[in-house]
């Protein structure tokens, strides 16, 4: 079931924080925000939770780190015991760089993994992006125009307050 979507661009990033700050405190749902830039302090503005993907990281990476000091370990000092210049079989300091790196395209492929997996980036969907200059010059902010809790007319009051270039409805998928 498609959502109706109402769509705000802006000309300046200080006009897309008010009126995301605003339009949350008087209750409106927002689904997104398109910029041309990363604008600081728009996530606050918004609600948004913080992010969880350092965890997903971390979560990707030990295991991958543990997994590779211990395959080495086993083939140095278990499967195929060489001794080398005197040192000891289990010399975990020559393990460090191969776990280092093992570690580190895990935790980044399990990482984007993880991203295009929670946000809907999988193979053959694609996301509607209101084309208001959306990305490209302006800022756009999209409420989720549900039921009668939406009121349009407060709504458009509200954004005009904060320098609305231009509004816009539309289905979900099918901008």
């Amino acid at each position: 079931m498609s959502r109706t979507l109402f769509a705000a661009s802006f000309a300046r990033e200080a006009d897309i924080l008010a009126a995301a700050a605003e339009v949350r405190r008087r209750g409106y749902t927002i689904s997104d925000a398109y910029v041309p830039y990363p604008v600081h302090g728009l996530d606050e503005a918004m609600g948004l939770a913080p992010s969880r993907m350092g965890w997903a990281c971390f979560l990707f990476g030990a295991p991958a780190l543990v997994a590779a000091l211990s395959f080495q370990g086993w083939v140095a000092a278990v499967d195929w015991p060489i001794n080398i210049g005197g040192k000891p079989f289990f010399f975990w300091q020559a393990f460090i760089p191969v776990g280092f790196e093992f570690t580190v395209l895990c935790a980044g492929l399990g990482t984007v993994a993880t991203l295009l997996l929670t946000q809907g980036l999988l193979p053959g969907r694609r996301r509607a992006v209101p084309d208001m200059g959306a990305t490209d010059d302006r800022f756009v902010l999209v409420l989720v125009k549900s039921g009668t809790a939406f009121d349009a007319g407060e709504a458009m009051a509200v954004l005009r307050d904060c320098r609305v270039v231009e509004t816009r409805e539309f289905l979900e998928g099918a901008a």
